[in-house]
């Protein structure tokens, strides 16, 4: 597990960030900000998904005073997120935000900020400093010649110190950029300088494909440094498949303990069963299957090879030509048709690791 950077903790609603706190799950609503019912439906679906922290957009006064009626439905942590009108940011304050994220750059001057500020340190919610490579201020492009890692890092200290100046430093700094390598270095500086949260991703990672890649690597590459206190994947698709693969990311670095851990072998000249469906089949009934968390099971596709590979599995199957085999803890136990392979493995989890046991 990789070893975590120490940083200030924060509340943000019922979730702490910061210090040794799990590392939080955000997403962001995509649907009209002025549509109750249709908020209110997809905040609970989020939360269904794992998402602990729920950011809304907020461009108008009508947003606001949906906010606000959204606010007394759920107890989910929400931020809202305010662009260029810094007296939408004091409403949303007032109507309950759990933490606002502001861009000081382009919320005014500065008896502006300094207003959202008083209102949030009356309020005792954090702000969000968010800046990205889109939105950097035109003496840093021109100091650096254009956008760059060094340019992020220096926009975003520029905004905490501004904001620590007036007398509050109750701060979560995000930068961010689709440009994996900059979105990187400009991590690497900033993490050096503040001991702020910092919440990490990639922004406008893109489809649901590319996304996933450029938000793994992105992501990924932070988390090993210790940086990232909590984190949104962005992904042009339903929020929900943010959520998901949120949590994937944090099970497969070891942040967090998985329902179970699938194993499968890529397939080769050897293999005379449909892995493909077999796999398919196992993950789908572990999900639904009420198990103790951790739980390690390996589909293979040789019989020769695989509870040998798969050695550190607790269960597993391995297909061969018309039948296969049912091992655990890399010793075999049985053989049983192909049709049953997955049926008996069932039986076998459920028997051995139900909850209810």
């Amino acid at each position: 597990m990789p070893k975590r950077r120490n940083t200030k903790i924060i509340q943000i609603g019922k979730i702490t960030i910061g210090g040794d706190n799990p590392i939080a799950i955000q997403s962001m609503t995509n649907v009209n900000s002025r549509n109750q019912e249709a908020l209110i439906k997809q905040i609970r679906g989020l939360e269904e998904a794992g998402c602990e922290i729920v950011r809304i957009a907020v461009p108008d006064i009508e947003s606001v005073e949906t906010f606000s009626r959204i606010r007394k439905q759920t107890d989910m942590p929400l931020v809202a997120d305010i662009h260029f009108d810094y007296r939408l940011a004091i409403e949303a304050i007032k109507a309950g935000a759990d933490k606002i994220r502001i861009n000081p750059g382009n919320i005014g001057d500065i008896s502006r900020v300094e207003a959202v500020v008083n209102e949030a340190k009356a309020a005792k919610i954090p702000i969000r400093v968010g800046v990205n490579s889109g939105s950097l201020e035109k003496d840093i492009i021109e100091k650096y010649h254009g956008v760059n890692a060094e340019g992020l890092a220096e926009s975003a200290l520029r905004n905490l110190s501004l904001i620590e100046d007036m007398g509050y430093d109750d701060l979560v700094v995000s930068i961010k950029s689709s440009d994996i390598v900059m979105n990187y270095e400009a991590h690497l500086i900033l993490s050096e300088r503040t001991n702020h949260p910092i919440h990490i991703g990639i922004t406008e990672a893109g489809t649901i494909r590319r996304g996933k890649v450029k938000s793994a690597i992105g992501i990924g590459s932070l988390l090993l440094n210790g940086i990232g206190d909590t984190l949104r994947v962005s992904l042009t698709e339903d929020p929900k498949e943010e959520v998901f693969f949120a949590k994937e990311i944090l099970e497969s670095m070891g942040l967090r303990e998985p329902k179970f851990n699938l194993v499968s072998c890529p397939t080769c000249g050897r293999t005379e069963v449909d892995l493909k469906s077999l796999a398919e089949e196992v993950e789908a009934r572990l999900t639904e299957m009420d198990i103790n968390p951790g739980l390690k099971v390996a589909v293979m596709g040789c019989v020769v090879n695989g509870p040998g590979e798969s050695r550190e599995a607790d269960y597993g199957i391995a297909g061969g030509k018309g039948k296969g085999i049912i091992f655990a803890n890399g010793e075999v136990l049985k053989t049983v048709p192909e049709d049953m392979l997955v049926d008996e493995l069932m039986a076998l989890i459920k028997e051995k690791e139900s909850r209810n046991n």
